[in-house]
């Protein structure tokens, strides 16, 4: 009887073992399961346990897209945000073939099943803290059953940020690279900034294909508008969107500001024939421009690091009384050291056809 029970017992094991064998793991859960792991203490505060070794990411939104490409684009399994036609001229093909999984934030067109299925170590997210950032990211890791964590991001700070970046995904020696640029074109603003003072000039940032929505001051997508001029949009409810905040003519009029910037797609090249904008003071002067946007907006849309390019260009277009660096050599230097090309003279002069004053 004895015998019996331990043949039993023996049958049991093998069985239950059968049956976890056969068990389908996705490749993500496979990762985890044999790697060593790690505890990552993200900038909200959550402890999320790690491979030891990240090898393959997923961005969880354009924010981080634009970063983590700057980094190590091969490490990415899919993107969450779809290449722009401008993008053909400076993105590898093989990224710009890269599958699209959808959007990780607050949609139905989320892929989970597939997303998973191209194995990902951990999916990360960067950008400005929220109130809803924990709940987010813990949503997005119990949707997705994947490592899931948030890095902070700011102009001030975009040197930390990279840092931080290059701990997590031992990558230390290129973000450091990524950081230093960052860091020597923020403080070199600074300065030019405080010798500007208090003789910043009046704009306002127009998007939307009326030319009705403005980027308000204090809002996250403005940061870099409020640090280089006086944002005469001042509204009750800033939007950190990048649609920004619908006015109206009238109230742009009362504003009136010296010098506009527009997004690209807005009204930048028709605007000097519109009679509502025929008495606004930087329209009668000249003295407006339309932001490059290939293969990302320079003011940021999304607010990434590419608007280290704007700050390049941008102090440059408002105060080149202060600025004694080349702005196309600059330009040029971010593109070959973050987007990994050399731009062509034909590419520049694209870029740059509307971005200065007539």
């Amino acid at each position: 009887m004895k015998n019996g029970k331990i043949v039993l017992c023996l049958v049991v094991v093998v069985l239950v073992g059968s049956l976890l064998s056969c068990t389908k793991k996705s490749p993500a859960e496979e990762a985890i399961a044999s790697a060593e792991t790690r505890i990552f203490v993200d900038d909200v505060g959550r402890q999320v346990e790690l491979p030891q070794q990240i090898t393959r990411i997923i961005p969880a939104g354009p924010l981080a897209q634009i970063i983590l490409y700057s980094i190590d684009p091969d490490m990415f399994t899919g993107l969450t945000d779809q290449w722009s036609e401008s993008a053909k001229d400076f993105i590898s093909q093989k990224y710009l073939d890269l599958p699209y999984f959808g959007k990780l934030y607050g949609t139905v067109s989320l892929n989970v099943e597939e997303l998973a299925f191209s194995g990902p170590d951990c999916i990360i997210d960067i950008g400005e803290i929220k109130k809803t950032t924990v709940e987010d990211l813990d949503t997005l890791q119990n949707q997705t059953g994947i490592p899931s964590v948030y890095i902070a991001a700011s102009l001030q700070d975009m040197g930390k940020t990279y840092r931080t970046l290059g701990q997590l995904l031992g990558k230390q020696e290129r973000c450091e690279k990524l950081a230093q640029f960052c860091e020597t074109t923020y403080q070199r603003t600074v300065q030019i900034m405080e010798k500007v003072g208090d003789k910043k000039i009046r704009s306002l940032f127009v998007v939307g294909e009326q030319g009705l929505n403005v980027l308000a001051k204090n809002s996250y997508h403005s940061e870099l508008i409020d640090m280089l001029m006086d944002n005469v949009a001042v509204v009750d409810n800033p939007l950190s969107k990048g649609t920004g905040n619908e006015v109206t003519m009238e109230q742009i009029a009362l504003w009136n500001p010296d010098f506009v910037i527009f997004d690209a797609g807005s009204i930048y090249h028709d605007v000097a024939n519109r009679a509502s904008w025929n008495e606004i003071a930087g329209i009668v002067a000249g003295r407006y421009v339309e932001v490059p946007s290939a293969p990302h907006n320079w003011m940021g849309m999304p607010p990434s690091v590419q608007r280290f390019l704007g700050m390049i260009w941008m102090t440059a277009v408002l105060y080149p009384e202060y600025c004694d660096y080349d702005v196309k050599e600059e330009l040029c230097k971010y593109y070959k050291l973050f987007y990994g090309r050399e731009l062509t003279e034909s590419q520049y002069e694209s870029l740059t056809q509307y971005a200065f004053c007539k």
